[in-house]
């Protein structure tokens, strides 16, 4: 049985950590699936490859996703690193951990530049890197009661591979405190770092998690993948230098045929195509 338990149905996918037992930490394995996944949905979107894989066929219909969901099976969203994996890290040679450190880098990145969405539906406790694949995240829903925490250096490691991708979405000043801390925190310290978007009790961790893909599907796919690179583009360029590639980008999207679509509808008040 694999890692992952991948169901779609129409445009939305669910991805769920299928390791119950050991509270979905991450392994090889967990790394590599989500690796295949992540890089089937880009092949799908650029229109190189299929949109499924033998391993794990998203759909049934064939559709390609314009939206994802990341949760986690059981008690817990994502533990950390599995024991049994950890245990084999003792002995590793400096070049195997580099090796076993990049694939999990490769894993974060292809997450962080999905061309659609992915919400996280976090319960229970994203510790390390479970902790890592919410700040990969567009959008993060937590239970009130799920807990957080960066706890490697309690380990004598660190949060290393994770590290670009958490200060990216909670900052130096708060990476500082909880990386050299390690201490565990709630979902509303998590949502005051900007870790989470949505604190809601447990029993409404569905409905709120289904309030934003229905908002999601009302945003154009193209525009919502653009707004992704755009982001990373500008994210580390003053306003005057960002000039140049927000005039290009907004210019080609208002004559690409859905930009043209979607303020067509606008002024002719009807539903644009992509939400028929």
């Amino acid at each position: 049985m694999g890692a992952l338990l991948i169901e779609q149905s129409g445009p939305v996918v669910r991805v769920t950590l299928n390791r119950p037992d050991v509270r979905n930490a991450f392994n090889e394995l967990v790394i590599a699936e989500l690796t295949e996944w992540a890089e089937q949905v880009m092949a799908g979107a650029t229109g190189s490859g299929p949109s499924t894989g033998s391993g794990h066929p998203s759909a049934g219909s064939g559709q390609r996703p314009r939206v994802a969901v990341l949760a986690g099976a059981g008690k817990t969203f994502c533990a950390g690193a599995d024991l049994t994996w950890m245990s084999r890290m003792v002995s590793y040679t400096f070049d195997e951990n580099v090796n076993d450190a990049l694939a999990m880098a490769a894993m974060f990145n292809a997450l962080d530049t999905l061309p659609i969405p992915l919400i996280g539906r976090v319960h229970g406790a994203a510790l390390g890197g479970g902790a890592g694949l919410a700040a990969v995240c567009d959008i993060v829903v937590a239970a009130d009661d799920a807990s957080f925490g960066f706890t490697e250096a309690k380990l004598g490691i660190l949060p290393a591979v994770i590290s670009p991708f958490v200060v990216q979405k909670i900052g130096v000043s708060a990476a500082r405190e909880l990386f050299l801390t390690a201490a565990r925190f709630n979902a509303a310290r998590a949502r005051e770092i900007g870790l989470v978007h949505s604190v809601v009790p447990a029993t409404e961790l569905d409905a709120a998690v289904d309030g934003y893909l229905r908002e999601l599907l009302t945003s154009a796919p193209n525009a919502i993948a653009a707004a992704k690179h755009l982001i990373a583009a500008v994210a580390h360029h003053t306003p005057s230098d960002a000039g140049d590639i927000t005039a290009e980008t907004i210019a080609r999207h208002r004559i690409a045929e859905e930009g043209q679509d979607g303020m067509r509808a606008f002024l002719e008040k009807r539903k644009p195509s992509w939400t028929e």
